[in-house]
């Protein structure tokens, strides 16, 4: 049974809901696990990915699989420091299984995204991260308003006070990134968050 609170005042007791929320299976969607939440270990920086793999809803851990190396190879971190430094997120929360197509994942409806946008909104109001790096189109668009990852990777914008910088997502299942200047982008990107990794740990 999905329980939200009217407010919440520690991320601990936000995670015990988030974790056994069924929002949108309880409005008929189809899912394929139940939530992936990271536990909280005093990150600075928030992730915030599109939803969940089919590894990450079976371990119940963000970025488990083949893009969450590839993520990690971008900001040339192990996995010990990759999730030391970043809370992980997604737009929504439980593995939508595969898409009608057979290529790639199930987009998250936008109902659904409005149904998960909760737990996002009091992550960030509790974490007060000094880094927020949307990863995809959905993740970009959803936090920042923005239209494309074109438009926005390689960039710095701002978040509620916070550094927002985007990327592209790492699934391998769009070609955006065999275009070399996109390439390029990305390198631009990791560089940028590489650096704010570093003042916010100062």
């Amino acid at each position: 049974m999905t329980r939200r609170r009217s407010s919440y005042r520690s991320i601990a007791s936000l995670q015990r809901d988030n974790r056994v929320c069924r929002a949108c299976a309880e409005a008929g969607y189809p899912l394929e696990s139940l939530p992936v939440v990271q536990g909280y270990q005093g990150q600075r920086a928030y992730m915030l990915g599109q939803s969940p793999g089919a590894v990450e809803g079976k371990e119940r851990r963000p970025w488990r699989g083949r893009a969450g190396r590839t993520l990690r190879r971008w900001l040339e971190l192990d996995e010990e420091e990759f999730y030391a430094a970043f809370y992980c997120a997604s737009v929504t929360r439980c593995y939508p299984g595969k898409a009608p197509s057979g290529r790639g994942d199930r987009t998250p409806t936008p109902r659904e995204q409005e149904l998960c946008s909760f737990w996002r909104d009091w992550e960030l109001r509790l974490l007060r991260p000094g880094l927020i790096v949307p990863v995809g189109g959905l993740a970009a668009r959803r936090l920042l308003g923005l239209r494309s990852v074109s438009e926005c990777v390689g960039r710095r914008f701002e978040h509620d006070g916070a550094t927002a910088i985007p990327l592209p997502h790492p699934s391998g299942a769009s070609g955006w990134l065999n275009d070399p200047a996109n390439r390029e982008r990305v390198t631009e990107a990791a560089r940028l968050i590489r650096e704010e990794l570093a003042r916010i740990a100062g």
